[in-house]
């Protein structure tokens, strides 16, 4: 599914797909603080991966299995998420709902209650790339939360299950943990009445340490009044939240994309410059003199000269002369001159290295 999600995009209209009577909510409002600098300008969702943003794997996935209504939930440089939807999705429907202060994924999807009413939902978190069977997950009768185990869940929403899958009860950050089944931000939810007014009993109490109101404990407020979710297990997961999983998903997702296309793995020429399999180099870059790959993803309009770039994420309209980069993120309209070995750099950023 997440390499269909990669290989049929554009553009899809309604007639283009089965419609479903359900909405899908992702919530894209957040400042994105452990990719800064890079996030001081560009909002998380919107950073490339495999040639693609974050947002549009998700929007991609969504839109093949027949989803046709969406409701982003915007913030922190809302705006640029705003105008990405509109270019990129023009015959989309959508609607845009701002959560003007970030108190937690909980509160951001309580603002979407006029927005949803009593349709299904699905809820993809904005951040998270996963690999799954979406129809599936759409067409079952009870609700669902997507889950991965992790070695450590202290970290995440955990939910504990029983022998047949269905959830029992679901955590938030557990400082001792009872399960190591991690929810991975994935929820598609039947009960939506009982949602909201969970949601509304949550938003009404005392916010938690963080200053937030997770939508976990709204979760676990329908679990006690009787609602029932089954836990399905994703095949991947990719939380783009760090730069070095945003690095990993970035080498994993040109993999299999490569893999898909049975493009051939062996180092060609591109003019003056070697390209090492797989990259995602975009339109209009002009590449002279240079070493690229693997695993390299380049913005449009990017001018590289004399460099050597592996295991990285490039911009749009970035500037690089001269440079030895690896397990490095460089934002657009960057100019970097001289030698380095790993970088995270924002956008509109110069750096002379010589």
């Amino acid at each position: 599914m997440l390499k269909k999600a990669f290989t049929q995009i554009a553009v899809f209209s309604h007639s283009e797909a089965k419609t479903l009577i359900v909405k899908a909510i992702i919530p894209v409002a957040g400042a994105g603080t452990k990719l800064r600098p890079l996030t001081y300008t560009q909002p998380k969702a919107l950073i490339p991966i495999a040639g693609k943003t974050i947002l549009s794997v998700i929007v991609d996935q969504l839109l093949e299995a027949g989803v046709t209504e969406f409701v982003f939930v915007i913030g922190y440089l809302g705006e640029k998420i705003q105008r990405y939807i509109a270019k990129t999705y023009p015959n989309l429907s959508y609607t845009i709902v701002t959560q003007e202060d970030r108190r937690g994924t909980g509160h951001a999807i309580w603002l979407t209650k006029d927005a949803v009413k009593d349709e299904e939902v699905i809820i993809v978190l904005g951040d998270t790339v996963c690999d799954y069977n979406v129809k599936d997950i759409l067409n079952h009768s009870t609700s669902q939360i997507g889950v991965k185990k992790v070695d450590d869940p202290r970290s995440f929403g955990v939910v504990e299950l029983d022998n047949k899958d269905m959830v029992l009860k679901a955590v938030e950050k557990p400082l001792i943990p009872k399960s190591n089944m991690a929810m991975v931000g994935i929820y598609c939810i039947k009960e939506t009445k009982a949602l909201y007014a969970a949601l509304e009993k949550h938003v009404g109490s005392k916010l938690d340490e963080e200053g937030e109101y997770h939508l976990t404990n709204a979760l676990q407020y329908m679990i006690e009044g009787g609602i029932k979710f089954e836990a399905f297990r994703v095949n991947n997961w990719f939380d783009c939240g760090k730069k070095e999983t945003l690095l990993s998903t970035n080498a994993t997702l040109l993999k299999e994309i490569s893999e898909e296309r049975g493009e051939d793995q062996k180092p060609y020429n591109h003019g003056t410059s070697v390209i090492i399999p797989p990259v995602s180099i975009a339109e209009g870059c002009k590449l002279h003199n240079s070493i690229i790959g693997p695993n390299v993803t380049i913005g449009e309009f990017t001018n590289v000269q004399s460099s050597i770039i592996k295991d990285s994420i490039i911009g749009s309209y970035a500037e690089l002369e001269e440079v030895v980069l690896h397990s490095s993120i460089i934002g657009s309209d960057a100019f970097v001159r001289g030698l380095s070995q790993s970088l995270n750099i924002g956008d509109n950023t110069e750096i002379d290295l010589g």
